[in-house]
């Protein structure tokens, strides 16, 4: 893999507890930024022995450890939380210049009633999307829930918070957060499919993005139809696994960073190969990733990963490989930086398992792709498209189900269009059917705005270029002679595909409603009774441009 090296240089950053302080730390032309983010609920409903106490002790064990390792972070706080005089006066007592204090975005029952409305919930906090989240309540609900909280936590802590997450959060509350009270910054959940009744499917998978005014989950694609506070991808999902977990069913289970998974971020193994690739791994302009854990888990669950990952983190900063910055600095620098949402990527050339897979995403505002390579082959494992123009199902009206879904537009769904017999993708093969093999993959994202991925083939011998823009995928050939290859979508047979019209130059979608379009500026689309999708290349290249939307 080709990485630019850059000497490192000293810049001056803004830090501290509401956003405020100054500090000096080393950054790198394409940084590593590590957010250690804790959320603090007040009470457990699902588990009787982690009780108030229990909360509270591992929020005071996660200060310390941070302390410990002099890492700075941010604290997200529900609002039984919040009204709590014991982490009031805990977080009061943090040094500014270290931790940020922020809103957490579940609705608990305080939050609730003293807002005016009454309580639907079968706990104090109830987790279920109608009741827990801002999306089970009417807009204007939302904007008085919102001026509740906002009142309080000023009145505690004589500020406003600029940084506020949440698993999901609605646009309309996160516009009005920004609009109202000055939010920064924002986190939401990684990608998953029925994880806690959540579904989040297809959005810019990691790293950060400016949300469009209707859909606080879509990337927009233009300065004028997004909402000014980027949101951050929360969890560190094992960039290979995760996506695959659960496959042929209609629930993931979770390989993530958060310290209380013993097959991810509680195992030390694990943990020293993500944060390798983290730090070496193509990212195009920066990487992003968060650690920590919501106080839910309890400490006794979270201590192995809490004493693996912090001095991991420190070592790592001491060495100017990451920043670790709060929440809070980290929109600041975002906004300072970019107009709109930026392309980046991310680079796992070497497998902590036996599979011995690689991979590699890219993402922008207007669409994300997903390469794997396993067995010695190549496919898009997944390709969704962003558009801006698409409303949430929550914008004007309050959801009703105990879950929740968030989703982007599907051209390439490897998780959703698989079953346990047949894994779907988009494959390279020859013109006779057989799926080429190759070695592996080198990945250079020198050039601005631009990821090359170069993969050498074998039988026929030679190799392909995979240049990804913000807008458009090129793909090449040499060595593979008279356009003998193709580009062949294959899954289960059963899939709910979205293609409305196959025609050679465009193709037409439509999913939930979303009328969606591709364009082959170079190659052509066509479908036949024994395959669903193939992208045929013309002089041995195909270039789709992902930017068209509607017809």
């Amino acid at each position: 893999m080709k990485i630019m090296v850059v000497s490192c240089v000293l810049v001056l950053s803004i830090a501290g507890k509401f956003c405020g302080g100054q500090e000096v730390e080393l950054v790198r032309k394409s940084p590593r930024f590590v957010n250690i983010i804790n959320f603090i609920r007040q009470c457990e409903p699902r588990i009787d022995w982690i009780t108030e106490d229990v909360l509270y002790e591992t929020v005071v064990e996660q200060i310390e450890i941070m302390k410990r390792h002099d890492l700075k972070g941010t604290f997200l706080l529900q609002y039984d939380a919040l009204m709590d005089t014991r982490y009031q006066k805990l977080l009061k007592e943090l040094p500014p210049e270290m931790f940020e204090i922020g809103a957490w975005w579940e609705i608990p029952q305080p939050l609730v009633e003293n807002s005016g409305y009454q309580w639907r919930g079968r706990y104090p906090w109830d987790w279920h999307a109608d009741v827990g989240f801002a999306t089970g309540y009417s807009p204007q609900e939302r904007e008085v829930l919102t001026d509740t909280y906002m009142a309080d936590f000023k009145k505690i802590f004589g500020v406003y918070p600029k940084s506020v997450g949440s698993w999901f959060i609605d646009a309309h509350t996160l516009k009005y957060m920004h609009d109202r009270y000055g939010i920064i910054a924002s986190c939401n959940c990684k990608d998953q499919i029925g994880t806690d009744g959540y579904t989040m499917w297809g959005g810019y998978w990691s790293q950060g993005y400016y949300p469009s005014k209707k859909n606080a989950y879509m990337p927009a694609q233009h300065a004028d139809n997004q909402i000014p506070v980027p949101i951050f991808r929360m969890l560190g999902s094992d960039p290979i696994h995760q996506y695959d977990s659960g496959l042929g069913g209609n629930h993931q289970r979770v390989v993530s960073l958060e310290p209380v998974y013993a097959d991810g971020g509680g195992n030390a193994d694990w943990c020293r190969w993500y944060f390798d690739a983290f730090v070496d791994g193509a990212a195009m302009d920066y990487g992003y990733t968060q650690a920590g854990q919501e106080n839910s888990f309890a400490w006794k669950r979270m201590a192995r990963g809490f004493e693996i990952q912090m001095p991991l983190i420190a070592r790592l900063r001491n060495e100017g490989k990451v920043t670790v910055k709060t929440l809070c600095e980290t929109g600041n620098w975002f906004r300072d930086k970019y107009q709109v949402t930026p392309p980046t990527s991310v680079t796992v050339l070497n497998d902590h398992s036996e599979k011995n897979q690689k991979t590699v995403w890219f993402n922008s505002r207007f669409y994300r792709a997903n390469l794997l390579w396993d067995q010695g082959t190549m496919r898009f494992r997944d390709i969704h498209l962003f558009d801006e123009t698409v409303a949430s199902d929550y914008l004007t009206k309050r959801g009703t189900s105990t879950q929740c879904d968030y989703y982007t537009l599907p051209v390439v769904d490897g998780f959703r269009w698989s079953s346990l017999q047949a894994v779907a993708g988009l494959r390279l093969k020859t013109t006779q059917g057989l799926e080429l093999e190759g070695d592996d993959p080198e990945v250079d994202d020198r050039k601005e705005g631009e990821l090359v991925v170069r993969w050498p083939i074998h039988s026929p011998q030679g190799e392909f270029l995979l240049r990804f823009t913000e807008s458009t995928v090129e793909i090449s050939s040499k060595g593979v002679v008279n356009d003998n290859w193709l580009l062949e979508l294959t899954g289960d047979k059963k899939a709910n595909l979205p293609f409305r019209d196959v025609k050679p130059r465009t193709l037409s979608c439509i999913y939930k409603n979303a009328n969606y379009s591709i364009s082959a500026t170079t190659g052509s689309f066509t479908t036949g009774t024994d395959f669903d999708l193939r992208i045929v290349p013309e002089k041995n290249q195909v270039k789709l441009d992902f930017s068209l939307r509607s017809n």
